[in-house]
């Protein structure tokens, strides 16, 4: 089985009262960017303006090629704040997941999540939501 050709992580934390000053306080790190419910979002490239529905606080780790998850959750997690207790207030208080894009090149492709990783993010709380990206073939290409 080959390895996931690329991936992306990021940290998210949601709610319709959350505010991205307070969860900066709380974690110790600016986000990639944060929104408060009802915030006036302009695209950077359409120029889109929509109104944020619920708050949000992200945090981005750099894309990996080929994927390198347990990279990117330690480049993640290792510039919060690592209080259990605060994690909990946290969860209980917010939606608060690591949201990963896998982009495949092949049919089939996988890859590992060490323990290390699933025990770091477990001790916090955190789900994690994988979109998987499949490989796409060209009209005329046979399939694996």
């Amino acid at each position: 089985m080959a390895q996931v050709a690329e991936s992306t992580a990021s940290l998210r934390i949601m709610g319709d009262d959350l505010s991205p000053a307070e969860i900066t306080r709380l974690l110790g790190c600016e986000p990639t960017k944060g929104e408060a419910k009802g915030d006036r979002i302009v695209g950077p490239k359409t120029g889109h303006v929509r109104i944020a529905r619920t708050g949000m606080w992200r945090l981005e780790a750099g894309r990996c090629t080929p994927e390198n998850f347990d990279a990117q959750i330690e480049e993640i997690l290792s510039k919060l704040n690592p209080d259990l207790d605060m994690w909990a207030m946290l969860t209980r208080k917010y939606a608060v997941e690591i949201f990963s894009g896998l982009f495949l090149n092949e049919l089939n492709e996988g890859f590992v999540v060490s323990a290390k990783t699933v025990r770091a993010l477990g001790e916090r709380g955190i789900e994690i939501q994988f979109d998987v990206y499949g490989a796409v073939k060209e009209p005329g290409e046979e399939s694996a």
